[in-house]
C-alpha cells in the first residue's frame, strides 16, 4: 500500500481540486461545499493498493474508512472451515469501513489496482459534528449496505443458478450505468469471485453465462467483457421484483 498525505490545497490523488474529482458527483462527499471539503481534507490521506492487496482484515481494529476513487474491491468473510464467502463488490464512489463495533466485520481486497481517499476514523468521527450533511449521507450509505445484504440473502437462498447469474449481471450493469458506462460492461472479478458471491461453482457460472449467450441475451466479448443485448429479458429471467 502506498499512502500520500493530504496537502493544504484540497487536491485529489491527481493533484486537482476535490471539486473536479471524477467521482465526487456520486460520492458521499458530493453534499459538501468547498469550505466543508477543506475541513474533511484535514482527516484525509490518499492510498494506492495493488491487485490482490488487502485494504482491511476481518477482526482488525477499525482504524480507517475509505472512499473508493478508482478500481474494484471485493468484500468477503472466511468461514470456520477456511471457505470464503464474498459478500459484495465496491466500485468508485462507494464508501468502505463503516463499523458499528471497534473491529471490521469483513475483509476487503483489491481486485485490480485501487486508489482511495483514506480517513483516520477518530479524526473523521470528530469532524462529523461540524458536517451534518456528511453524517446523513453516511447513514444513507449504511442503509443501502443493509438493503444489499438482504438482497444477497435472497440471491443465495431463493433463486436457481441461472437466476443468480442473471441477477448479478443485471445489478452490475445497473451500477455501471449509474456511472455513465455504456452497453459493454467490464467484469473485473474472476469467475471464482462470481461463484463465491453467488454460492455456485465456477463451472455452474460458466454454464449459465453460456446459456445466456445462446439465448442471445448477452454476448461474451472476452472473458472480462460482455454486452447485454436484452436487459428486459435479463430482468425477467431473475424472477424478482427488479424485473417489474
Amino acid at each position: 500500500m502506498v499512502v500520500v498525505p493530504s496537502n493544504q490545497q484540497t487536491a485529489d490523488i491527481w493533484g486537482r481540486p476535490c471539486g473536479t474529482c471524477e467521482i465526487r458527483s456520486f460520492s458521499v462527499c458530493s453534499c459538501l461545499s468547498p469550505s466543508e471539503l477543506e475541513k474533511l481534507r484535514s482527516a484525509l490521506a490518499t492510498s494506492h493498493f495493488a491487485a490482490g492487496e488487502s485494504l482491511i482484515h476481518e477482526g482488525e481494529p477499525a482504524a480507517a474508512l475509505f472512499n473508493i476513487v478508482k478500481g474494484t474491491v471485493k468484500l468477503y468473510k472466511l468461514l470456520s472451515d477456511g471457505r470464503r464467502q464474498i459478500t459484495g463488490f465496491l466500485v468508485p464512489g462507494d464508501f468502505l469501513g463503516i463499523a458499528l463495533n471497534k473491529t471490521y466485520a469483513y475483509s476487503a481486497e483489491a481486485i485490480e489496482d485501487v486508489q482511495v481517499c483514506r480517513f483516520d476514523r477518530a479524526r473523521f468521527s470528530a469532524l462529523l459534528g461540524d458536517l451534518p450533511k456528511l453524517e446523513h449521507r453516511l447513514l444513507e450509505a449504511a442503509c443501502t449496505e443493509l438493503a444489499a445484504a438482504q438482497d444477497q440473502m435472497l440471491l443465495l437462498g431463493r433463486r436457481t443458478a441461472l437466476e443468480k447469474v442473471a441477477s448479478f449481471l443485471l445489478q452490475w450493469h445497473q451500477r455501471l450505468a449509474a456511472h455513465g458506462k455504456g452497453e459493454k460492461i467490464v467484469l473485473p472479478m474472476s469467475r471464482s469471485d462470481i461463484a463465491d458471491y453467488l454460492g455456485l461453482t465456477i463451472e455452474t457460472v460458466s454454464r449459465s453465462l453460456t446459456a445466456l449467450r445462446r439465448s442471445k441475451v448477452i454476448d461474451l466479448v472476452s472473458r472480462s467483457e460482455l454486452v447485454i443485448h436484452n436487459p428486459h429479458k435479463l430482468a425477467a429471467m431473475t424472477d424478482c421484483d427488479t424485473a417489474a
